[in-house]
């Protein structure tokens, strides 16, 4: 699916008509993945999208705050002077900003749907311990499962520390070790963070977790980026 993007609204200053179409049928393209319990990336591709069109009419209207303006009259009965803005043409900007503002309302509501599945995902999955968390938890193990497929996978994470210009942040590194069927008779999480073990003798002592939901949403687009924000939030406890 073709992501709508910033792009999408700077070269539309000679056709908005055109422009608004384009911008719809992206927009009902993201609702249907919506429908589709499908977040990922379509949820963060808006909510990015909709902070660059903010700063965009927000950066209008500092430049037109910031234009030296006329001076209109003198009212000499209170002693001030009175200024007016001057008049600027229409110019392609003038209609960028206009279907800015046209679009954001239908945007805001379109990631009000994400938020929504979002949410009940979040709310139908749960990060549990598996035997005993050692005070050491920046890595691990994780089981995560993919109803849908009726898969279960091990993985390796790892918290990892970045600086930026302005502030430091925390993101979570994740490797499949391998990916094995669900049974009928589900093996306890605790025989299999021992075969891990076995298996990766680098981590005597690992923290582990696992995953628990009954949900069958997408796994890629849904149930693992919401369960790796869950555990973040969990490791950061």
């Amino acid at each position: 699916m073709e992501k709508l993007s910033l792009d999408n609204f700077l070269s539309a200053g000679t056709d908005a008509e055109s422009a608004r179409y384009r911008i719809l049928a992206s927009l009902k393209r993201y609702s249907d993945d919506f429908d589709r319990n499908r977040l990922y990336p379509n949820l963060t591709e808006l909510i990015a999208l909709k902070s660059s069109l903010e700063a965009v009419v927000n950066g209008k209207s500092k430049l037109l705050n910031d234009l030296p303006q006329n001076l209109k009259e003198i009212d000499l009965a209170n002693k001030k002077l009175i200024f007016e803005s001057p008049e600027i043409p229409c110019t392609p900007l003038d209609k960028v900003i206009e279907l800015i503002r046209w679009a954001l309302p239908l945007i805001v509501e379109t990631i009000a749907e994400g938020t929504q599945i979002y949410d009940f995902v979040e709310e139908n999955l749960a990060i549990k311990e598996v035997g005993i968390i050692p005070f050491y938890h920046d890595e691990g193990y994780w089981l995560v499962p993919d109803n849908k497929a009726s898969l279960l996978h091990l993985i390796r994470f790892s918290l990892a520390l970045y600086d930026s210009e302005t502030d430091k942040y925390r993101t979570l590194k994740t490797k499949i070790l391998k990916t094995v069927e669900q049974t009928l008779v589900k093996r306890p999480p605790e025989s299999i963070k021992l075969e891990l073990i076995e298996e990766h003798q680098e981590l005597p002592n690992p923290a582990t977790f696992v995953c628990e939901t009954d949900l069958d949403f997408p796994f890629v687009e849904t149930i693992f980026p919401v369960a790796k924000r869950k555990l973040m939030v969990r490791l950061a406890a």
